[in-house]
């Protein structure tokens, strides 16, 4: 009966990882911007990827792969954000710009002086 319950938990992860990687990549295709996408891969590839390490930490019997499970999720809750965000930065100082119809560019004011076009 457990072996049953392990293997249905098992199974609902793996889907549910599965759908949010298929937002992910579908989101990269279909977002408009540098910023949206990199949105996508990074937040909703982290829960997807997670979700698919936590499937596999249950599946698995050995104590070393749901060691090494575990560190990786945490190690993607820990980067991705942070990579994302200094990526987009990194963009947006570089000169590539918000889609058109974006509603506000929070950036504008922290990154660039207006007046002469250097970095604060």
């Amino acid at each position: 009966m457990i072996e049953l319950l392990q293997n249905i938990a098992v199974g609902v992860l793996l889907l549910i990882g599965s759908g949010f990687t298929f937002i992910a990549t579908v989101g990269l295709l279909r977002l408009p911007d540098l910023y949206s996408r990199m949105h996508s891969a990074s937040k909703v590839g982290t829960v997807g990827s997670g979700c698919i390490l936590i499937a596999l930490a249950l599946f698995s019997a050995e104590t070393a792969i749901v060691t090494r499970a575990l560190a990786a999720i945490v190690f993607l809750i820990l980067t991705a954000p942070v990579s994302a965000h200094l990526l987009a930065k990194a963009a947006y100082v570089a000169g590539y710009r918000m889609w058109g119809g974006s509603v506000h560019d929070d950036m504008v004011d922290t990154i660039r002086n207006e007046d002469n076009g250097e970095l604060k």
